[in-house]
């Protein structure tokens, strides 16, 4: 084996860009990688250029009808009625150019991430360009066109014959992956989740637990809004402790969405960066229990792009390298992009104990994220 992780990153990764104003913005890619630059953390040797996907990969869960589409808007060749048919030109997927090249790019980032660790080139490997878990068959939606998970999964199937864990940590429920996997006992899907009650897209209930051959291989933790750290680490390590053993994958995806925190401005939970050193943790150790190391890690949410995605992105790359973090963020870094910044950038690695004023229900909230896991994981804990 030549090294132990793969970093992939094209600064083309910014051509998958909405709008100016739009909350889902790839600087955040960017900023991570600008920052692991400056601690030294990450060396030319370590980044791997991602290829464009091709058609007939993005056709492992795609429609070709839908594909074409994203073709044309991106050419601005398609009729604004129809592609409201295939969810684009809304306010959450808006038409930009050359749509389809860009959001193949990202597919291709984390097929790049795939072949690296299943043909043992390295261990571990990060796309956090990638993570667009929303991506339907025929469909746009939630800020994602293609869904680079769920091609990757089906790639996976395919070319390496292996059973896949994906685990999503998003704030919001990883509906897109899931739906395509509902009916699959070779692929496990964790999604740990703000509730659908406040949050799109809506689902990802205790009860929505597969179909068919499928079934009982989908598990959701839909977490109370203004959950904190302590409920949301319990959740996640009972969960992914619990279905890695009774699954027993051949290899893990993660999707890193960092939007439980606190600061995010489009969700409702309340966790810090405490989580962010943690998750990645328990995902190592699961990959070298079950899957000979092999780890994949993606993107997702995050829109809080200057305090928080650089901060727990940069955790995942260290974890897999299992480099020591520096006590502080580099002077550097920090006097580099707080010129940009329309917040001030937070210096450490945790945040303060007084990052919100306290939640007055939070024994409440405790007890019933503590009911939630005790529902979703009974059709293990039975057998």
């Amino acid at each position: 084996m030549e090294k132990d992780s793969a970093f992939i990153y094209s600064t083309l990764f910014q051509d998958y860009k909405f709008h100016q104003n739009h909350p889902f913005n790839q600087l955040r890619v960017e900023l991570t990688y600008d920052l692991l630059k400056e601690m030294k953390a990450l060396n030319e040797s370590d980044i791997v250029a991602p290829r464009l996907a091709t058609d007939e990969e993005l056709a492992l869960v795609h429609d070709r009808k839908y594909i074409n589409a994203v073709k044309l808007a991106g050419k601005n060749k398609l009729d604004p009625e129809e592609a409201l048919l295939f969810g684009l030109g809304t306010e959450d997927t808006p038409v930009f150019p050359n749509m389809h090249e860009a959001s193949s790019r990202l597919v291709g980032g984390t097929l790049t991430a795939v072949d690296a660790v299943m043909e043992g080139k390295v261990l571990h490997a990060a796309n956090f360009g990638g993570g667009l878990h929303h991506g339907f068959r025929g469909k746009a939606s939630g800020f994602c066109i293609y869904n680079d998970s769920s091609v990757a999964i089906k790639y996976i199937q395919e070319k390496y014959q292996a059973k896949v864990l994906y685990v999503d940590t998003d704030a919001h429920h990883g509906d897109g992956v899931q739906w395509t996997f509902y009916d699959d006992p070779t692929v496990c899907t964790v999604s740990i989740h703000e509730t659908g009650r406040y949050l799109f897209p809506g689902t990802g209930q205790v009860t929505e637990r597969g179909t068919g051959q499928g079934y009982g291989y989908s598990f959701n933790i839909p977490l109370d809004a203004f959950t904190e750290d302590d409920s949301w680490l319990d959740a996640y390590r009972q969960t992914l402790s619990e279905v890695a053993a009774f699954f027993k994958p051949d290899v893990i995806i993660t999707q890193n969405g960092t939007d439980a925190h606190y600061y995010d401005p489009l969700t409702h939970l309340s966790a810090s960066m405490a989580i962010y050193h943690e998750i990645p943790k328990l995902a190592h150790e699961i990959a070298h229990t079950y899957c000979q190391g092999r780890w994949i890690a993606v993107g997702g949410g995050g829109y809080d792009i200057w305090r928080v995605v650089p901060r727990a992105w940069s955790l995942i790359w260290m974890e897999m390298k299992q480099l020591k973090l520096p006590e502080q963020l580099p002077d550097v870094w920090l006097e580099k992009w707080q010129k940009e910044a329309p917040v001030t950038l937070p210096k450490n690695w945790y945040d303060a104990n007084d990052l919100y004023k306290p939640i007055p229900r939070r024994q409440e909230i405790e007890e019933k994220n503590s009911l939630t896991v005790t529902k979703a994981l009974y059709p293990i804990r039975k057998t």
